[in-house]
Order: C-alpha cells, then sequence, then structure tokens
C-alpha cells in the first residue's frame, strides 16, 4: 500500500510539473506572438511613413531633375559647339549664377514697370476727371447757348410770320386786283406761248381742278407748281399743260412716271430720269424756256407751236396734238 500511494503521489507531482510547463510555455508563446503583433504594427507604420518619404524624396527628384534639365537644354543652346559633359562646371555654376541676377533685374524691372503703370493710371484719372470737369462746363456752356439760340430763334419766328403775314396780304390784293375771269381765257395756234394767261394762282388751280380729263388727278395736284413755274420761266401755263399732257397722257405713262419725265426730254434715245415730280417739271419749264422760247436759244425757231414744233417734234401732227388738249383745258 506504501509502494502504491508513493506511486500515486509521484505521477501527480510529474502531471502538475508538465501541466504548470505546458501552462508557461502557452503563456510564453501568447506573449510572444502579442509582442510580434505590437512590432508589426509598428513596421507598417514606419513603412507607411518610408513610403510617403519616398513619395516627398521621388517629387522633389523630379523638380530637381527638371531644373537640372532646363540648365542642361541653356547649356546646350549657349554651348552648341560644345562636347558632352557629365559633371556641371564652374561655368555652369556662373552661368546659373547670372540667371538669378537676370531673374532679380528682371523682377525689379517688373516693379519699375508696375510703378510706371501705376503712374499711368493716376495721371489717365487725372486726365479723365479734368475731362469730365471741362465736359461738364462745356455743356454749361452750349446749355446756355442753347437758351439764347432759343430766345433769338423765338425773334426770327416772330420776324418770319410777320413776313408771311405782309406775303398773304399783298397775294389778297393782287388776287381783287386781278380782273381776268376764268370766262376770259383764250388761246389759239398762233398765240404767243410767254405770254401768261393772267389768271391768278387759286384761279388756274380751280381751273385745272376742273378739267374732266386728268383721270389720274397728276395735273390738279400739281397745279400750284406749275402755275410757279410758268411764272418764274414766262410761259403760257394752259400750253405747259397740253404739253406734258400730249407727251405723257393725261394719265401720265408709266415710263414718264417713272422717270419723272414729263416732256420726253431725251438723250441717246432714252428717256432722261429726275429724282422727283418737281424736279421733272422744273427741268422742262426750264428747257422750253431756255432753249425754245427764248431769242438766241439753241433751238428758238419763234414763239408759236410751229416755231417750237421745228426742232422739239417735226411731225406734222404735233401742233394738233398739243392745241387739242390745250382746247380740253379751256
Amino acid at each position: 500500500m506504501s509502494k502504491a500511494k508513493s506511486g500515486l503521489t509521484f505521477t501527480r507531482i510529474v502531471y502538475i510539473i508538465l501541466t504548470s510547463i505546458a501552462v508557461i510555455g502557452v503563456l510564453f508563446i501568447t506573449a510572444k506572438n502579442f509582442r510580434n503583433l505590437n512590432l508589426s504594427s509598428k513596421t507598417e507604420e514606419n513603412m507607411q511613413a518610408n513610403i510617403e518619404n519616398l513619395q516627398l524624396a521621388s517629387a522633389g527628384n523630379e523638380s530637381f531633375l527638371s531644373t537640372v534639365r532646363i540648365v542642361g537644354d541653356s547649356e546646350k543652346t549657349t554651348n552648341s559647339n560644345s562636347e558632352n559633359v557629365t559633371s556641371r562646371s564652374s561655368a555652369d555654376l556662373r552661368t546659373d549664377k547670372e540667371s538669378t541676377n537676370n531673374s532679380k533685374k528682371e523682377l525689379n524691372d517688373d516693379s519699375k514697370n508696375d510703378t510706371s503703370v501705376k503712374t499711368d493710371k493716376s495721371k489717365k484719372s487725372s486726365d479723365s476727371k479734368t475731362k469730365t470737369a471741362v465736359e461738364k462746363k462745356n455743356n454749361k456752356i452750349n446749355v446756355t447757348d442753347e437758351k439764347k439760340s432759343g430766345k433769338t430763334n423765338t425773334a426770327d419766328d416772330k420776324e418770319d410770320n410777320k413776313e408771311n403775314a405782309t406775303k398773304k396780304s399783298e397775294s389778297k390784293k393782287s388776287t381783287t386786283k386781278s380782273t381776268v375771269s376764268i370766262s376770259d381765257v383764250t388761246i389759239s395756234r398762233t398765240m404767243n406761248l410767254t405770254k401768261r394767261t393772267g389768271l391768278s394762282r387759286e384761279d388756274f388751280i380751280k381751273l385745272i381742278s376742273g378739267v374732266k380729263a386728268d383721270t389720274s388727278g397728276f395735273f390738279e395736284d400739281n397745279a400750284g407748281t406749275i402755275y410757279d413755274l410758268c411764272k418764274t420761266y414766262s410761259i403760257n401755263e394752259i400750253f405747259f399743260c397740253g404739253l406734258i399732257s400730249a407727251e405723257s397722257g393725261w394719265n401720265i405713262a408709266s415710263n414718264h412716271r417713272r422717270t419723272h419725265n414729263y416732256i420726253s426730254l431725251m438723250k441717246n434715245g432714252k428717256l432722261i430720269s429726275y429724282n422727283s415730280v418737281y424736279e421733272g417739271l422744273k427741268v422742262a419749264a426750264q428747257k422750253l424756256h431756255n432753249n425754245y422760247l427764248a431769242v438766241g436759244g439753241k433751238f428758238y425757231h419763234g414763239k408759236t407751236l410751229a416755231g417750237v414744233k421745228t426742232c422739239f417734234c417735226p411731225s406734222s401732227t404735233w401742233v394738233s396734238l398739243v392745241y387739242g388738249r390745250m382746247q380740253q383745258i379751256i
């Protein structure tokens, strides 16, 4: 029995020793693994920091390389005949110093330019201020001039109104003095074409407004202008209207209306064009007076229908045509 008990106690002691060794081993292994984990995390952090440092270093190297390339390019351009050199010499360092000095000079020049630009701007601003002040003065002067001119214009208008009133009164007196009536107007084939009818302007307009053949209304619309032109150039009003009707028709043909040429004045076989009705009528009266009815005119052959016919229209029926249109007016 004593031997058996001593054997059990020995085995228990061995078991306890082994289990304690195993526990100690497990603890040692776990502590080691924990330490390795801490070391691995620290190494990862160190690796990331190293990576960032490497990136920064690479960026610095790139910038350095770019500057080296620029310097190398400048060296190649300035020393195109020299051979390739692997290391930078003292001459290169000198060129670098010169480039830095030049850059400083450029900066100084730029600063000077900036100051000059600022002075120019200040000058411009001062000039603009003086211009605005001068413009204000000019505007004031213009306003005063306009006021003065307005006063003078009103005085001139009053004088013009007085003159118009006197002219109207004179025209009224002349109409009252005129003893010739529409029924007194006579015409003939051999009449003097420079002798006027003696009608007043109002009576002549009244006479023309009653012409039934004037279907287009051209003669009625321009009766006042015709009367004034005949008075200026000493032409019989009935003859002038008859000639226009004979050459352009009572309705005024389209080619005569388009060219404002009412008595068929020609050049190179074509109707001469005028800019307006008034210009066409004025040129017609002027040409008749200067060339056909005035003594010494280049086409003058007398002051009758037959005399004008000689050069104006040699056709044998022209006199009858014009005189027939004159009879339609009377």
